[in-house]
């Protein structure tokens, strides 16, 4: 039940985004800021954390989960440093999927013929 939950949540975010985009001139790049935006405000009101937990990876993969783990990572680097933790906050708790997404970006650049478009 935990799968095909996942799955429906995953895949209603993804085409609500999908309409946002058909329906918008908004660039991708601009949704995408939007997305992580909506998560960590969604993740400081309190909202977030409860969805994500009955969800599980359907709400926790998208950018909406990026942007909560952001918003929480910020919040205990506050709590634990002060002023200083606002910057260090968001990279300690997102550190390994941002080096996941480098890392396997850079293996894909080297498996396949990337070039720009003309």
């Amino acid at each position: 039940m935990d799968y095909l939950i996942s799955f429906l949540v995953g895949g209603t975010i993804c085409a609500i985004v999908q309409i946002v985009m058909d329906n918008t001139k908004l660039m991708p790049g601009r949704i995408m800021v939007i997305l992580v935006c909506l998560g960590a405000f969604l993740g400081a009101i309190g909202v977030y954390q409860p969805f994500a937990e009955w969800a599980k990876a359907g709400a926790s993969v998208p950018l909406l989960g990026f942007g909560s783990v952001l918003f929480k990572g910020i919040k205990e680097g506050v709590d634990k440093e002060g002023f200083i933790g606002l910057f260090k906050g968001g990279f300690t708790s997102s550190a390994v999927g941002i080096s996941s997404a480098l890392i396997f970006g850079y293996i894909a650049s080297l498996i396949f013929n990337p070039k720009m478009k003309e």
